[in-house]
């Protein structure tokens, strides 16, 4: 790195002439260093002092938040988990079962012949509730004891989605289903965790004997002799214990027979002759229909409790990790074995269960312990360094070795996952609640922000309301926790992030890949990085206190003013970074450009742009070496420049600043 010194207006005048003889002739942002004295004003650049710093965006003034319901009206799933049970009297209404109330809005579609937990099962009276009388429910649909749709329409939808995948399915996607059938649910859903997949399963002393299909299922249905999610405490001899437990415990008051038992909806293949159940899964066609019904799956609601708790101890593949839960609950239908509904109904009481485990039950107090576990033994055990490193690795496979790469296909699966292409049949747009307990589901991959921040990132990331099954009064089903993990969906009151380099992982750097709306400013504090990835169009303005701001996409930082009062902002983009209002830096602050041989990274500002000395530090990406004597566009506004760099650099080359009244460009020489 070099850097020269400007010796009066001797030397800018000729830079300036040399710009005004190349400037329509340059390559690419070119880059050097130079620490030079305040020009004349009467030079007409704008380098006088009559003007004022601007102050920061104002923002409106307020936070967002997202409270939890009145509990007296609304009692929260988390504190009445336990009464998810069957055989018990007490708990055999859709008001006294938590687990059967949460899953409540199918009653908008189908009306079960009794409403209450008694398909094949009975309960005394006990504490002034009445006895429960067995049904006589028989599960074949038609039959008189059936109960009554109540929206032809999705049931009907329901249905033929499982018949036309179910007759279109690929000899491939057989096999997965099969897989997912009968092994373990723990081991189909670490499969999400790609390059670490091994080693988890290693660690976790995880097994299967289900490879492949069976040439004969006839007489076993579920015979997997492996361990499912691998042994856990002191018999683990890897040190992963706790992380196994925590795993194994998720599913504490997660029985989804009480909801089985209550809907008393048929499986799909009960429902049409036409859905084709996988050969080899043919014994699982139950001979007792009356305890065998398909609404809410147990398959996909282990899965995303299995996959939630894995990924709250390996943050690095949280969403792949829910991705491949949501796979595991169409693999379910892909079998013939349930229907869309029955997959939407298992996710949403997997989603909550995992956070009473979490909040209430044993692993609220394991949970800590099971993270630093899984990140200290997996970091060991891979040879890297911290948990930057883990990231890394943990996405360092294509889509050949790793399936579960493609963010933007991942993020679109999920989304289909959560609603299956049903039309809305409540309104829409409704508010959204946020379920007490849920900001758990993202301790571990948002650890830097606050239990009310994440709360609100819930609220702001949530699906629309009036799709099937969904509108649970709670929330849960309306959750849509891979946008989560991509940080806030809109700022409706303004958000300061604190991130601690030194605490590592998330805090040291994190990215946002949602397309960010609302009103609201952004505060980055603390000495972290923060990557802003998504098309932003909040309009409250962005500042940067401490740490580093970085924008990788053209609009990461909305449509207001960008205010650098500290640290770093810096473009990291593939073409310009537009700051629609103005742009402020002060001293003891840095604006670092990623450039190429495109000019990538160069700034368009709206309004004015104000210097009070800071840092230009302009870095060559990998592989890019400037053509020397090129003029680099640096910044361009209408508005006008006022101040100037204390300072530039530019990494291994000499360049000269030239400022003009609009722009300032960057003279490359030897």
């Amino acid at each position: 790195m070099y850097s020269i010194f400007a010796r009066g207006q001797s030397r800018v005048g000729m830079a300036v002439s040399l710009a005004l003889l190349s400037v329509g002739a340059y390559s690419a942002p070119t880059v050097a260093a130079e620490r030079f004295a305040p020009l004349s004003a009467n030079f007409g650049i704008g380098g006088g002092n009559d003007w004022s710093v601007p102050a920061p965006p104002s923002g409106v003034g307020y936070a967002d938040s997202a409270p939890v319901a009145d509990e007296a009206t609304l009692r929260p799933f988390v504190d009445y988990a336990y009464t998810n049970q069957r055989g018990v009297a007490c708990y055999a209404t859709l008001d006294g079962n938590a687990g059967v109330r949460v899953v409540s809005g199918f009653l908008a579609i189908w009306q079960p012949s009794t409403l209450l937990v008694d398909a094949g099962v009975s309960a005394p009276a006990q504490n002034g509730c009445p006895a429960v009388i067995t049904s006589t429910w028989t599960g074949i649909p038609g039959d008189f004891t059936d109960g009554t749709v109540l929206n032809q329409n999705v049931h009907h939808m329901n249905v033929q989605y499982v018949i036309t995948v179910t007759n279109n399915r690929t000899s491939a996607q057989e096999l997965a289903a099969y897989l997912d059938d009968r092994r373990g649910k723990g081991y189909s859903v670490s499969d999400g965790m790609g390059p670490l997949t091994e080693v988890y399963r290693t660690l976790a002393e995880q097994t299967t004997t289900i490879m492949s299909i069976a040439s004969d299922a006839t007489t076993v249905l579920y015979n997997d002799g492996g361990n499912n999610v691998g042994v856990g405490s002191s018999a683990n001899t890897h040190n992963f214990g706790t992380v196994v437990d925590l795993v194994s415990n998720i599913g504490e008051n997660g029985s989804t027979e009480p909801a089985k038992r209550f809907y008393k909806y048929a499986r799909p293949w009960r429902w049409s002759t036409s859905v084709k159940v996988v050969p080899a899964l043919l014994p699982a066609e139950s001979a007792t229909p009356g305890t065998d019904g398909g609404y809410i799956s147990g398959h996909e609601a282990e899965a995303m409790r299995d996959a939630i708790s894995m990924a709250y101890a390996v943050p690095q593949r949280f969403q792949e990790l829910l991705v491949r839960a949501g796979e595991l609950g169409e693999n379910r239908i892909l079998a013939g074995m349930h229907s869309p509904l029955d997959v939407i109904g298992g996710r949403l009481l997997g989603e909550a269960v995992a956070a009473a485990s979490l909040n209430t039950g044993g692993n609220s107090s394991r949970k800590a312990a099971a993270y630093a576990q899984a990140q200290s033994t997996l970091i060991a055990a891979t040879g890297v360094s911290d948990a930057a490193g883990l990231q890394a690795l943990a996405h360092s496979q294509g889509v050949h070795s790793d399936r579960f790469a493609d963010h933007a296909r991942n993020k679109a699966n999920y989304l289909h996952y959560l609603t299956y292409g049903f039309t809305q049949i409540g309104a829409k747009n409704q508010p959204v609640n946020v379920p007490k307990g849920a900001e758990t589901l993202l301790e571990t991959r948002l650890p830097y922000l606050s239990a009310d921040q994440r709360r609100v990132v819930l609220k702001t990331t949530a699906i629309d309301s009036g799709y099937p099954v969904t509108d649970d009064a709670e929330g849960w089903g309306r959750l849509n926790l891979f946008a989560a993990a991509d940080g806030y969906g809109a700022f409706n009151g303004d958000v300061t992030v604190s991130m601690d380099a030194s605490a590592g992982g998330f805090n040291a750097v994190d990215t946002w890949q949602n397309d960010i709306a609302g009103v609201g400013k952004l505060t980055k504090q603390g000495s972290g990085t923060l990557q802003l990835k998504g098309r932003n169009h909040y309009s409250g303005g962005t500042e940067v206190q401490a740490g580093v701001l970085e924008a990788d996409s053209e609009t990461a930082f909305g449509t207001g003013d960008v205010y650098v009062s500290g640290g770093t902002l810096s473009s990291n983009v593939s073409d310009t970074l537009h700051v629609f209002g103005k742009y402020t830096q002060l001293s003891n602050t840095t604006l670092e450009l990623n450039t190429d041989a495109r000019c990538a990274g160069r700034v368009q500002v709206g309004g004015y742009v104000t210097l009070a000395g800071g840092k230009l530090h302009v870095k060559l990406k990998s592989g890019f070496k400037p053509r020397l004597g090129a003029i680099v566009n640096v910044i361009d506004t209408p508005a006008g420049i006022r101040g100037r760099f204390a300072s530039i650099t530019v990494d291994g080359y000499r360049a000269v600043p030239i400022y003009t009244r609009n722009s300032l460009y960057l003279l490359v020489t030897p």
